[in-house]
């Protein structure tokens, strides 16, 4: 063999490893997370709390929060000279307090997520488009979604590089 094929040889040797790298490169990413993050998300967010029956549900909920805790605490502190009925009828309250706190809690959170689903269908084009530049540009081979991985350490991750994106996308 020729020196000049050898070269040509080992730098081919050499260089398959890194080609073969990129395309084995594994990332993940947590979409939901990477658009509620982002400043359009965020926005949308403030506008939905500060609606008028928002503010109401979250006044509401600020209220029976505060009533709860103030119930439980007084039960612990007076369950030892408590009566059997005085415990059942305090357990009562306690449950019918906690049922309606969880009643304004799930219309508060079906006010937010309501927005959060309407926002990803909104940017679901723009996050396809953004994912396809990213695994483009870093070579990732696989790319997997957040829930469906049991640990990825957070150099694996991509989420934020896909926010910064449609930050950058948005402000254009």
């Amino acid at each position: 063999m020729n020196t000049l094929l050898k070269i040509s040889f080992a730098t081919l040797i050499l260089a398959l490893p890194a080609l073969g790298m990129a395309q084995e490169k594994i990332a993940v990413v947590d979409l939901q997370e990477a658009i509620l993050q982002t400043d359009i998300a965020q926005k949308r967010l403030a506008e939905v709390r500060n609606q008028e029956d928002y503010k109401t549900d979250k006044a509401e909920f600020d209220r029976l929060k505060k009533e709860f805790d103030e119930l439980v605490q007084k039960f612990q502190k007076d369950a030892a000279v408590m009566s059997q009925e005085q415990q059942t009828a305090a357990r009562q309250k306690l449950a019918s307090k906690q049922a309606d706190l969880e009643h304004v809690t799930g219309k508060l959170q079906q006010a937010e997520q309501g927005a959060g689903q309407a926002l990803l269908q909104e940017l679901a084009p723009r996050v396809q488009e953004v994912l396809r530049e990213i695994i483009t540009s870093e070579g990732i081979g696989l790319l997997l979604q957040r829930g469906a991985v049991i640990h990825a350490d957070a150099s694996y991750s991509i989420t934020a590089k896909v926010t910064d994106k449609l930050n950058q996308m948005a402000a254009k």
